[in-house]
């Protein structure tokens, strides 16, 4: 039987969408399926006999290098079975056929085989995480940077009339529990439906750290952690913020935050940073260059006076 880390060698790039999905099905026959779901949707599963499962929604345009869902990568260390809902295109999984499939899933009981189900997804895909988590009580959701759906226009076949999406038909019914993580102090996750009032989610802001959201933790390997977090259900602002902690030895953040600093010329506040980066070895001529042109601009004013 395949192995979940047997993934890597495993290359499924420059495929198109159905070249891509009979890959899937050839190399994971064993213990994954692929369900098509329209011109434009499917659903993988891939089986580890563990009892979590992590539901995540991904754009085919956003697959690794490797053509590789991130989802993959999650799971290979997390040892998790794996659901995941990808999308062509401008991905809000707003397809009948994607809601009936998850619907059908809650019906036959797919659910109840795993003790926990963690849903995850970025952007657009994070509004669907959010929708569908609704199907599976007692589910937990981890929302990165989560973007509202603009109006839907398409109508409703039998009746004339527009068609509800599965947030507006479902979300009443269930309270949604996890966490929100966003990049921006008030932004498009502010006017997301899971953070109306009343809601149980958590929101963790993490400013200036640049887009997209999701390519940092994963460089900063945090969203494994803030998975397993999520699933043992002990996600808190201090454990998240311990985590957050790497970023200090981030130098993508690390850059982001010098030129924030430059912008505002907080000039004292750069000396700091760049001396700081530059003594830990975290950066190189760019610190160097800000700590130089910051130091200059400080003994100009302190002249003038």
């Amino acid at each position: 039987m395949r192995r979940t880390n047997d993934t890597e060698a495993m290359d499924l790039s420059g495929r198109d969408w159905q070249a891509w999905l009979s890959g899937f099905d050839t190399a994971f026959n064993e213990i994954g399926t692929v369900q098509p779901l329209g011109a434009d949707h499917a659903a993988l599963f891939r089986c580890t006999r563990t009892p979590v499962l992590l539901v995540t929604f991904e754009r085919f345009d956003g697959l690794s290098d490797q053509g590789h869902p991130l989802g993959w990568t999650l799971i290979d260390a997390l040892g998790w079975s794996h659901l995941c809902l990808l999308g062509k295109g401008d991905a809000w999984f707003r397809d009948p056929l994607v809601q009936d499939h998850l619907d059908r899933l809650k019906t036959d009981g797919f659910f109840d085989d795993f003790e926990q189900v963690v849903f995850y997804g970025a952007g657009s895909c994070a509004h669907a995480a959010s929708a569908f988590s609704v199907a599976v009580p007692g589910a937990r959701v981890l929302m990165l940077s989560p973007q509202s759906p603009p109006p839907t226009p398409e109508p409703n076949h039998a009746s004339g009339t527009p068609q509800k999406s599965f947030w507006e038909r479902d979300a009443q019914a269930c309270e949604i529990s996890g966490v929100v993580i966003d990049n921006l102090a008030f932004g498009q996750g502010a006017e997301h439906p899971a953070l109306r009032d009343g809601s149980t989610m958590l929101r963790f802001p993490m400013r200036l750290f640049g887009l997209p959201l999701e390519d940092g933790l994963v460089r900063m390997k945090v969203l494994v952690p803030f998975l397993i977090q999520l699933r043992d259900d002990r996600p808190s602002r201090r454990s998240l913020a311990q985590l957050w902690r790497k970023r200090r030895d981030d130098r993508g953040y690390l850059l982001a935050l010098m030129r924030h600093l430059v912008s505002e010329r907080r000039d004292l506040l750069v000396v700091m940073l760049c001396r700081n980066v530059l003594a830990r070895r975290r950066g190189g001529p760019r610190f160097r260059k800000a700590l130089n042109a910051a130091q200059a601009r400080l003994a100009s004013r302190h002249k003038a006076l």
